[in-house]
C-alpha cells in the first residue's frame, strides 16, 4: 500500500503541465485581490478617520521594519492607473475592500463622508468602465480608531448594530452597480491575531481565554445583520449576492492514526467551522465546545433563527497546508492554537518538507491541500465557493537588479499548481464559481510591512512608486486571454 506522501506525489504528477482556461466553465470568475490599508495610502486625506490599523503601525515595535500604511502605494491617488492595468492583464473582476472611515470617520454612522463615497464611486465606475466586475468587502480589518477607543471594538455587542448601518450605507451606495458582497475578510484573524497573539491591530492580549472567542462571536452577528438587511431591503431590486471570506490552511493528518485524524478534523473545526458552522448548523462545532466550555459565547435561540443560512456564497482564502499530528501538550504560545491539542508540521516522517518555501515563515508551496479543502468545504458547508484569495509571497531584496525581481518563477509554479487544483476540485464536483490571486500590488503586508512582497505587480518603494508587472502577471494575461500557456514548458 501506498503511503500518504506516495499517494500525493502521485497527484501533483497527474495535474496537467499545462493549466488552460477551457478547464474551467465560461462563467467562471477569474480576478485579483487588494484591501483598502493595505495599497490606498492617503490615510489623512478626503475625510477619512483613523483605523485601528493607523493607530497600531504607528507604535514602535509593531511592524517589523518601522513602517506604515500612511502612503503604502497610494492607490487613492493611482487608482485608474492600477484598474488599467487589471484590465490589460485580462482579469473579469477586482475584488477590493471598502475603508468603514472613509465612509464614516468615526465609525458611529451619524455623518457620512461624502468625498468617501466620491471615492468608491470613482473606482466602481472605472472598473465597469473597463468590463471589470467588482467584488466589495465591507471589512478587511481597518475598524475606524474611534469605535475601538469608545466602546472596545469587537469586543462590545453595539458593534453588529454600528456595522449593519456602515453595510446598509454602502449597499445604499453602490449597490446598484456592485453585486457580489463580502461582509468580513477572515474574522479569524481579527479574532486571534487581534485579540490573542496581539500581532495585529488592535494587539491586544489582556485576556486571551476571552476576548478572542467574543469577538468572533460579534463578528458572526454582524455580519448576519447586514445580510439581513441586503436580503429585506436591496437584494430584490439591486440582483446581488453576499457572503463571508474565511480562511483555512488544508490540515492534513500526519499519520493514519485515529488520533492524528481527530486532530485534522479538529483544527479544520477551529479554522472555518468557527465561523461557518454557526451559519449553517446554528452552533460552533462540537469539538470546540468540548476543548473550550464557558469560553465561547452562546447564541440564545433567537441569535441562532437570525444566523442560520446568512450567506449566499463562500469565499475562501487559501495558502498553504500543514500536516498535524495530536499533542496532548501544545507548545503553542497563543491560547487559540494551544487549546487544539495538535502540532503543526511541515515536514513529512523521511524529512522531506512538504513544499517548495516562499518568504513568509508560514507559507509552503503545496498545490494539493487546495483541492482538499475545496472538497471539504463543499461536502460540509454546501454552497457556492469563490477563491477569493491565493498567492505567495517573495522577500523584498533591493539588491537585485529589476529583471530579476520580475522573473519570478516560483509564483508562476504556484499559480499553476494552485490553479490546476481548482480545476480538479469542481472535477470532483464542488461548486467554484471564481478565483481572485493575492495580490494585484506589493503593497503593506501588516505586521511585516514592506519586507514581504505578494504582487503579480512590482511597486518600486525608492522611485516614485512605479508599477512593473512580474512575470506571473504575464502568465496570467497569456492564461486568461490564449486561453493557453504557450510558454508553459519554459518557465
Amino acid at each position: 500500500m501506498a503511503s500518504k506522501e506516495e499517494s500525493l506525489r502521485e497527484y501533483n504528477s497527474s495535474v496537467k503541465e499545462q493549466v488552460l482556461r477551457s478547464d474551467f466553465p465560461p462563467k467562471f470568475v477569474f480576478g485579483v485581490a487588494t484591501s483598502a490599508y493595505q495599497i490606498e495610502g492617503a490615510w489623512n486625506e478626503g475625510g477619512r478617520g483613523p483605523s485601528i490599523w493607523d493607530a497600531f503601525s504607528h507604535i514602535e515595535g509593531n511592524i517589523i521594519d518601522k513602517s506604515n500604511g500612511d502612503v503604502a502605494v497610494d492607490h487613492y491617488h493611482r487608482y485608474k492607473e492600477d484598474i488599467d492595468l487589471i484590465a490589460k492583464l485580462g482579469f473579469d473582476a477586482y475584488r477590493f475592500s471598502i475603508s468603514w472611515s472613509r465612509i464614516f470617520p468615526d465609525g458611529l454612522g451619524t455623518k457620512v463622508n461624502d468625498e468617501g463615497i466620491a471615492f468608491y464611486n470613482n473606482i466602481i465606475n472605472t472598473l465597469l468602465e473597463k468590463g471589470i466586475q467588482p467584488y466589495v468587502t465591507l471589512y478587511h480589518w481597518d475598524l475606524p480608531h474611534h469605535l475601538d477607543e469608545s466602546i472596545g471594538g469587537w469586543l462590545n455587542k453595539n458593534i453588529v448594530d454600528y456595522f449593519a448601518v456602515y453595510a446598509e450605507t454602502c449597499f445604499a451606495s453602490f449597490g446598484d452597480r456592485v453585486k457580489n458582497w463580502i461582509t468580513l475578510n477572515e474574522p479569524l484573524q481579527t479574532s486571534v491575531n487581534g485579540y490573542d497573539s496581539g500581532i495585529f491591530a488592535p494587539g491586544r492580549r489582556e485576556n486571551t481565554l476571552v476576548e478572542p472567542y467574543l469577538a468572533a462571536h460579534y463578528q458572526i452577528l454582524a455580519h448576519a445583520a447586514a445580510v439581513s438587511i441586503y436580503r429585506s431591503k436591496y437584494k430584490d431590486k439591486q440582483g446581488g449576492q453576499i457572503g463571508l471570506v474565511v480562511d483555512c490552511e488544508w490540515a492534513e493528518p500526519n499519520s493514519d492514526t485515529i488520533e492524528d485524524k481527530a486532530a485534522a478534523a479538529r483544527r479544520l473545526d477551529f479554522q472555518i467551522g468557527w465561523y461557518l458552522h454557526p451559519l449553517y448548523y446554528g452552533d460552533y462545532p462540537d469539538s470546540m465546545r468540548e476543548r473550550l466550555g464557558d469560553q465561547l459565547p452562546k447564541f440564545s435561540e433567537e441569535d441562532k433563527k437570525f444566523i442560520l443560512n446568512s450567506l449566499d456564497f463562500i469565499g475562501l482564502n487559501h495558502y498553504t497546508t500543514r500536516l498535524i499530528s495530536h499533542v496532548a501538550e501544545s507548545t503553542e504560545e497563543s491560547h487559540y492554537y494551544k487549546t487544539q491539542g495538535m502540532e503543526r508540521i511541515v515536514e513529512w516522517e523521511g524529512g522531506q518538507v512538504i513544499g517548495e518555501k516562499a518568504a513568509s515563515e508560514w507559507l509552503y508551496v503545496v498545490p494539493w491541500g487546495l483541492r482538499k479543502v475545496l472538497n471539504y468545504v463543499s461536502e460540509k458547508y454546501p454552497s457556492p465557493i469563490y477563491v477569493t484569495e491565493n498567492g505567495m509571497d517573495d522577500e523584498d531584496d533591493d539588491k537585485l537588479p529589476l529583471d530579476e525581481i520580475l522573473d519570478d518563477k516560483l509564483r508562476v509554479r504556484y499559480f499553476k499548481g494552485y490553479i490546476a487544483s481548482v480545476a480538479q476540485a469542481i472535477k470532483d464536483g464542488a461548486d467554484i464559481r471564481g478565483y481572485f490571486a493575492w495580490s494585484l500590488l506589493d503593497n503593506f503586508e501588516w505586521a511585516q510591512g514592506y519586507t514581504k512582497r505578494f504582487g503579480l505587480v512590482y511597486v518600486d518603494y525608492k522611485n516614485g512608486l512605479t508599477r512593473h508587472p512580474k512575470s506571473s502577471a504575464y502568465w496570467f494575461s497569456r492564461f486568461l486571454k490564449a486561453g493557453e500557456d504557450k510558454k508553459g514548458k519554459e518557465e
